[in-house]
């Protein structure tokens, strides 16, 4: 459980980066209010993956998921580049999150 539930704060960690960036500087309620409620839910999701998962593996692949995640999504809606070199780095991200997970 406590894998899924880390796995599921990522994903709300790349949706915190993406409304602080929508937000304006918090000048805009609606991302700004997206990206409290995410950061807090992230948070609270980590802090209880951490009571059973060791913290290196659990903070890398945490981040790795929030990083990866708002790269893609930037990417799919137009807001970043594609390029063959971002989607190798993202395929190398996904193995060593794979790696970190089978290590453990």
């Amino acid at each position: 459980m406590a894998w899924l539930i880390l796995i599921v704060s990522g994903g709300l960690e790349a949706v915190w980066a993406t409304a602080l960036s929508k937000s304006d500087g918090f000048s805009r309620w609606l991302p700004s209010t997206i990206f409290v409620v995410a950061t807090v839910a992230s948070m609270i999701g980590l802090g209880y993956a951490l009571r059973t998962l060791p913290v290196g593996t659990a903070y890398a692949i945490w981040t790795a998921i929030g990083a990866a995640g708002t790269v893609i999504y930037a990417m799919a809606t137009g807001a970043e580049a594609v390029s063959v070199l971002k989607l190798v780095c993202l395929v190398g991200i996904v193995a060593c999150v794979i790696g970190l997970k089978l290590a453990n």
